[in-house]
């Protein structure tokens, strides 16, 4: 970590001229943007709020120089100590930089320390070398304190491991980073609870310290007989929003803000506004107490049901997922529900993100410019919103640092020059975490991540689930050959109507279920089946109840002879259909823990047998569930069958 500094610190010395030659033609047009006003902070609304010690106390403002230095020497004046956040944010970027984004290729690899079979792979230098696994460099000196004091409180032994240190350190580096190997909370009820935490030290870092650069700035100016331009003094966005969480439900919300408060320092939290209203919104009947001291170690234990209890875990709180709120540090004050333009952290779903941007485009009186500034964007359990609708996180990233609609109330000679050149998404920090990865997830990630510093992504083998179906069933694989992906769902639909429709139009024996991961080719084999008078019933995600305890009834008596079963129905309400005979697997499930509860629910049938459709572009999917090894030889082997069975 300290030879990423150094050759940070190197970097950010060799521009120091080049900002100071600036054109004052370039200067002036960027004044034409917002009209010039008096020096203004956007933390200057923190004063005199009427919170709790505010007036007579403040809370003392550590630079980043007092946190930690470079191989432990003070610096002089023309070379401070810059830590990792200057540097990054403090970075002028050349055309050439910009114009070489689109054509960056992962360069490297390295072994992902504290898991096995698992690898990080990287754009540009190889930063793992330079990571200090040992110590989470660049974290204030409250937090670090306070993040030890809690971990000794509740009994942890995972604050000193190298793999928590490191994935801190990692988000230290500002790099873009996908981590689709994060064991959830739902899973055997524990979750990979330092994930979560170095993701939230990163905010609380990331926020306090862009407040100190703020506050020190505004204390400098203060001196100053008369206002002076400069650009050292350039250290705001547009709008005080800095980091934004995207979380799949209110459940998952209300952990995390939990953790949040638990894991800020007393110092800066006297005073918690409107704890109550936020158990009372986002809690559950059994989330009562101190939401700031709530011990996460202790894994609840689902309630008794028919259902799976990672199903239990996951939907046993509040499912809403249109929701969204803002945190608001001030002094000794943390305001949960702050208004979202003046807020530091927000945390919200897709859905309720898209909603109001489509409110935005057609109500010129709304607006989302609190938007315009986030400079770390973090995604947590990005495979449970692929579930819900990943589009709506693309459509949210791609409303992400973005010239303000209105005019903003910061002082555009304190704004950083590359907010005001267009170049914000380069800064942007994208943290995307999740149980397993997609080709939606990948995309956005390759696509929509542009961050200068460069990417990391961590890639995985696995060993599969086949073990966990019943040794008595025959899980036949057929191949079917595509050229590209724009034809992978055509060449799929014709090999089913072709190669498999034909034998099971003719059965007289009842109960063949059809299972799709996909909405659309659930709608597409329903119409497929419509025109050949099939007898079938439906469940789907957007099927009645009342529909679907019928298809149920008539599938298990006879009456229907084929179900079309969607993934994302198996997802909210983890049905066990009774009655099947024969197992047709259209697309396999993305959740790779559904496959053995799928097949298994031939137990009891008189043919035991399932056949699985896949082709070369399923590989991802095809991993989970047989194992990384078998995948790579059943995509490239030439024969296009392959039978299980243990």
């Amino acid at each position: 970590m300290k030879t990423l500094q150094a050759s940070k610190l190197k970097r950010k010395r060799e521009e120091g001229k080049g900002k100071k030659k600036k054109k004052r033609g370039n200067k002036e047009e960027k004044n034409k943007v917002v009209d010039i006003r008096k020096p203004h902070s956007m933390l200057e609304d923190d004063h005199g709020e009427g919170e709790e010690g505010s007036e007579t106390e403040d809370v003392e403002i550590h630079s980043d120089e007092d946190d930690i230095g470079i191989n432990g020497q003070t610096a002089c004046e023309d070379s401070m100590y810059l830590s990792l956040f200057d540097l990054h944010l403090q970075h002028s970027l050349s055309k050439e930089e910009i114009d070489c984004k689109s054509n960056v290729k992962f360069s490297w690899e390295t072994p992902a320390i504290g898991m096995k079979n698992c690898k990080w792979i990287g754009t540009g230098k190889n930063i793992m070398e330079d990571l200090d696994i040992n110590s989470c460099h660049g974290l204030k000196e409250k937090l670090s304190e306070h993040w030890m004091d809690v971990y000794k409180t509740s009994g942890g032994k995972d604050m000193s491991s190298p793999k928590q240190n490191m994935f801190f350190s990692l988000c230290s580096s500002y790099r873009d980073i996908l981590y689709c190997n994060k064991r959830p909370f739902y899973l055997k009820g524990l979750e990979d609870a330092s994930i979560m935490d170095a993701y939230i030290m990163h905010s609380l870092n990331h926020v306090f310290r862009t407040r100190d650069s703020v506050k020190k700035n505004d204390a400098k100016l203060t001196k100053l007989k008369e206002y002076t331009e400069s650009d050292k003094f350039r250290d705001q966005g547009f709008t005080r929003p800095k980091v934004l969480i995207l979380l799949p439900l209110a459940s998952i919300l209300y952990r995390v803000v939990k953790r949040l408060l638990h894991l800020t320092p007393s110092a800066y939290k006297v005073n918690v506004e409107h704890k109550d209203r936020f158990t009372t919104k986002y809690g559950s009947e059994e989330d009562t107490g101190d939401i700031e001291n709530v011990d996460e170690s202790k894994n609840e234990k689902p309630h008794k049901s028919s259902k799976a209890s990672d199903f239990q875990m996951l939907f046993g709180g509040n499912n809403e997922d249109d929701f969204m709120i803002g945190i608001k540090f001030t002094r000794k004050t943390i305001k949960l529900f702050s208004d979202f333009h003046t807020s530091d952290i927000i945390i919200a779903s897709a859905l309720c993100l898209v909603n109001k941007i489509e409110e935005a485009g057609s109500n010129k009186e709304k607006d989302v410019d609190f938007l315009s500034s986030i400079e770390v964007l973090i995604i947590d359990h990005a495979d449970v919103i692929s579930m819900q609708n990943w589009s709506h996180v693309h459509t949210v990233i791609e409303h992400l640092n973005r010239l303000p609609s209105k005019q903003p109330g910061t002082d555009v000679m304190r704004i950083r020059p590359w907010y005001l050149d267009d170049h914000a998404r380069f800064y942007r920090q994208t943290i995307i975490l999740g149980f397993y990865s997609n080709p939606d997830i990948n995309a956005s990630f390759n696509h929509q991540c542009v961050n200068y510093e460069g990417k990391v992504k961590l890639m995985c083998e696995y060993k599969g689930v086949l073990h966990k179906v019943l040794p008595e069933i025959r899980q036949i694989y057929e191949r079917f050959d595509v050229d590209s992906i724009v034809e992978a769902d055509d060449a799929r639909f014709d090999y089913f109507i072709t190669k498999v429709f034909p034998r099971i139009k003719d059965l007289d024996q009842g109960g063949t279920m059809l299972f799709t991961s996909s909405y659309f080719e659930f709608i597409r084999l329903r119409n497929f089946l419509k025109s050949q008078n099939a007898s079938f019933c439906l469940l789907g995600e957007y099927t009645t109840q009342s529909d679907i305890s019928r298809a149920r009834l008539w599938f298990y008596e006879g009456s229907r002879k084929v179900m079309l079963y969607t993934e994302r129905s198996h997802f909210y309400h983890r049905y066990k259909i009774r009655g099947v005979q024969n197992l047709i697997i259209y697309s396999l499930p993305e959740r790779k823990e559904f496959y053995p509860e799928i097949v298994n629910m031939l137990d009891g049938s008189n043919n035991m047998t399932c056949t699985v459709l896949f082709s070369c572009l399923d590989k991802l999917r095809l991993e989970r569930i047989v194992g990384t090894t078998p995948a790579k030889r059943m995509v490239a082997a030439e024969k296009g069958v392959f039978v299980f069975c243990h």
